[in-house]
Parts: C-alpha cells; structure tokens; sequence
C-alpha cells in the first residue's frame, strides 16, 4: 500500500465515524439549515419581497415563499446579470452554471462560493465513504477521467459562466488533479467527438483506476477504446476498480457496460445537478443514495401527483414517507427558494434518509390519461431483461395517437446492442410489466382504449445523432426516457431498422 492510499483510508475513517452522527442528526440539521438561510438572506431583495423577517417557522415559510420554477425566478437573475448584487443571496455570484430549459431557453443558475462547496465535497464524500465501508483505496495511486464539458468560462454581467461540470474542473482537489486526465486542452474542447478521440488517445495507456460520467457517454468511451484496440476495458486498465455515475438510471446501461469492461467493478451513484448535489450512494450493492442534509440546502417534497396542483401539499424531510414519489423542492445558499428543480424521488429508507430519483416531473406520458413515469418503463424494462436477455444501447418511449378506437399505444424506440431472440415475446413481457407498475395503463389496456406497446428497433448510432442533432451530444446531456408528444419520436422514425 503506497503512503497516498495508507493516508486516503485514514481519512476516510475518520471522515466516515463523523458522517454516521450525521445521518443520525438529518432532520435537526435541515430545520437549521432552513433558519440559517432565511436569516442569512433576509436583507435580500428577494428577502425582503417575501417578508423573511417574518419567517419563524416552516409553516411561516411554505406562507411566504412559493414553489416556483426557473421562470418564476427568471426578473431576479436578470437584476443579477445587469450587476446588481444582493438579489437572490447577499452579494453576487460566483458563477453562473449555464444549462438549457424546455421553455426559458438558456437558464442561468447561480452558483455562490457557499454553494460551490457542496459540489466540490459531494464527491470527495462518496469515495472516502466507499474508501471506509469497502477498504480499497488502491485507486488513489492511478488516474482518474470524469468525462464532463468544457471547462472553458464565458462571462454574463461580469459573472463566470459554463457548464456545471466546466466549472467543477476548476475546483478539483490538488491531490486529485495530479492524477486526472485528460489534459485541460483537451478537456476545453467543444467537439464531443473529436474530443473522446484525443480522450482515447491520452488515456489508452495510462493506469486507469477511477472513471466516471454520464453511463450513455461513458458507453461511447468504452466503445471507442474497443475500436481502437479490439480489447476489453480491463485488457487496457487491469487496475481499474471504480465506476462513477450520475443523471440516469444505472439499469438500462449496467450490461453492456460490464461487457465492455470485461468484469462487474464497483460503482457509485451521485445525484448531481447544477442547483447542488443532492445525495450519494453509501453502501455497495445496496439501493439508494443518502441524502447530504447539511450542506446548506433546505429540502421540501412534494408529492408527485400534486406538483402541478396550485396548492400543493409541501412537506419537509421531517414528515416525508418511504415508497412515494415526491418532486424535489430546494432551497439553497445560492438564492434559489422554492425551487422545483423537475426531478421527482422516492425514499427507498428514512432511518437513514436514502432515496432514488424516480423520474421527472415533466416527462412522463399521459396522451391517454395514464400517467406513466420514468421509473416505471425502467423498471419493466429491467424485470424484461431478467427473462429476456438483450442488450440495449439507448431507449425513449413516446404515445402514438390513432385515429381507429383501439388503435393508439405507446411506441418504444430502442437501439439493441443484441436482440432478444424472440421480439415479439419481449414486447409481451415488457407490456405485462408495465400493466402492473401502472394501473391506469393496466385499465386502458383490458378496455382496449389502447394496444399493447410496440417496439420500434433503430439504426446504430441513432440516438447520438439525434443528440448531435440538437447540440446536446456528450457532457452532461442526457436523452428524455419519456416524452408526451412526437418531437424525438418523428425524428427516430426515420432511424428504422
């Protein structure tokens, strides 16, 4: 054991005997989180608007603060990218963190030198706690690629501005950097291709041990490396021991994913979002992230079914129940209030507090009244794959609306990597799965308001140019699982097999 890992697992003890009092303490911590923040930005414009020096309790707070969106907050980013300061959170911003929206375009979300800190600790969390439950800090010794965007920084209103993962580079520890690849040139470049070539051709011999990203992406990464040398992930990096990933769900991708390595590795999921980094995963082999509750982000949940109501029934971590879907609120020491930021979650435990993200709040399908969501087409698909074994590269799933009663069905558009041997059977089964995850699904069927789903096998590479498409290949883009209309669908129509 070389004195890097002997001192990285010192420190992931000590780090993880003061995490288990935090875990114990996440309800009192976040009902103090919530008072510090009010307090802290009650001199505010926004403070001031909402009448924070009347705030003194929770119920105080859902009085005066409204949920909103990234439109509802929109006239106070504008004052801050003209200049003025004490707008959302005492002074400017450190960053903006640029991302794109369905309706507001280009958003702008603020990142402040309090709130940076919760991204920049979020992952140094998750391995020294993998670190201390599994004992292997040999990957400290190797080099480390977090595929990510570019870090180059342009300015709105005098305030740096990029990706969230562009601006994350420019924090990472000096003990981690040393071990980070690729170069920074190559990491500024825009081009996602021609980027993941000079990627491969930085890292192809180098001792990798860590790798992380979006799984799509890094999928693209292990492919490229394949093409290159005909061999497996683990030929090229026998000490590669660690997987880390965030955005999507892990299940659709983990076949192919440990095909192309060669082997099953660890893995650790992040919850990571340009508003904050929510939760990370604690335990191997066991489902569910542990909540960060006291990194200066005041939680509500609301649940699922309710998000769009006017009055929507608002809960804190305090009163929030294990198995229901919940659309995830914050409130944070970057200025955000109220703030749905469209994932929705479920708590899969709250002794601790461990929960998954089950889908978001805006895609789903419901041209016909049934309301699927995300976490229920992957985890038909899941059970599928358990009876049917295929592997898939990409998958969305979009209502085809017919004319003729009985016609219309959902349409899933999969790219296989390997095809079931019986297509028509693995329809069958998903279809049975997705009746039982839904019951409203489940009675448009036997009423025969609906046809079983079909499924719609593309073209190789269809999903990645769609993606190139629309200027969201690579990084931290991810394709919607769920779309309510034909926009993704009409364009994959095309990409028939």
């Amino acid at each position: 054991m070389s004195i890097v890992s002997y001192l990285a697992k010192a420190a992931a003890g000590i780090f993880y005997n003061k995490q288990k009092k935090v875990m114990r303490n996440a309800v009192a911590d976040q009902e103090k989180t919530m008072r510090e923040l009010v307090q802290k930005a009650r001199n505010t414009r926004f403070g001031h608007d909402h009448h924070f020096g009347n705030i003194h309790s929770y119920e105080d707070f859902k009085k005066h603060v409204p949920i909103r969106d990234y439109e509802g907050i929109k006239h106070y980013i504008e004052l801050i990218k003209k200049g003025e300061k004490d707008i959302l959170w005492p002074g400017k911003p450190a960053y903006f963190a640029k991302t794109s929206g369905t309706t507001s375009g280009t958003k702008y979300i603020p990142i402040t030198k309090e709130s940076m800190q919760n991204h920049i600790r979020s992952t140094a969390k998750s391995l020294l706690t993998y670190i201390a439950t599994t004992g292997n800090s040999d990957f400290i010794n190797g080099k480390m690629i977090f595929l990510s965007g570019s870090p180059t920084l342009d300015e709105v209103g005098g305030i740096p501005t990029g990706r969230l993962s562009g601006i994350s580079n420019h924090h990472v520890p000096g003990f981690l950097r040393k071990r980070q690849v690729p170069s920074y040139e190559t990491n500024c470049i825009e081009d996602w291709e021609t980027k993941l070539d000079k990627i491969v051709e930085e890292t192809i011999d180098k001792d990798m041990t860590l790798i992380g990203g979006i799984p799509p992406w890094i999928q693209m990464y292990f492919d490229k490396l394949y093409e290159k040398t005909g061999k497996k992930v683990i030929e090229l990096f026998p000490n590669f021991s660690v997987l880390v990933y965030g955005g999507v769900n892990f299940e659709p991708y983990k076949q192919k994913l440990f095909e192309s390595i060669g082997k099953e590795v660890d893995s650790i999921e992040l919850f990571p979002a340009s508003e904050g980094s929510f939760a990370y995963q604690d335990v191997q082999g066991q489902k569910g992230m542990l909540l960060t509750s006291n990194e200066g982000i005041f939680y509500e949940f609301v649940p699922a079914e309710e998000i769009h109501d006017e009055n929507p029934t608002r809960l804190s971590l305090r009163d929030v129940e294990p198995g229901k879907n919940y659309a995830l609120i914050i409130n944070n020491n970057a200025g955000l209030w109220g703030y749905n930021i469209g994932d929705t979650v479920k708590f899969v435990s709250i002794d601790p507090y461990r929960l998954i993200v089950s889908g978001r709040t805006k895609h789903y399908i419901s041209a016909f009244g049934e309301h699927v969501i995300g976490e229920e087409v992957e985890a038909a698909l899941s059970e599928t794959l358990k009876k049917y074994p295929a592997q898939i590269t990409e998958f969305t799933v979009a209502p085809l609306v017919a004319q003729e009663e009985g016609k219309s069905h959902h349409q899933w558009f999969i790219e296989f990597e390997k095809k079931p041997d019986d297509l028509e059977a693995f329809a069958e089964e998903l279809d049975m799965h997705l009746r039982k995850k839904n019951a409203y699904y489940d009675d448009l069927i036997a009423g025969n308001i609906l046809q079983r789903l079909q499924i719609i096998s593309v073209k190789r590479d269809a999903f990645i140019n769609y993606m190139k498409s629309i200027g969201k290949l690579g990084g931290q883009n991810k394709l919607p699982r769920l779309s309510n209309d034909r926009k993704i669908a009409d364009v994959l129509e095309k990409e028939r097999l």
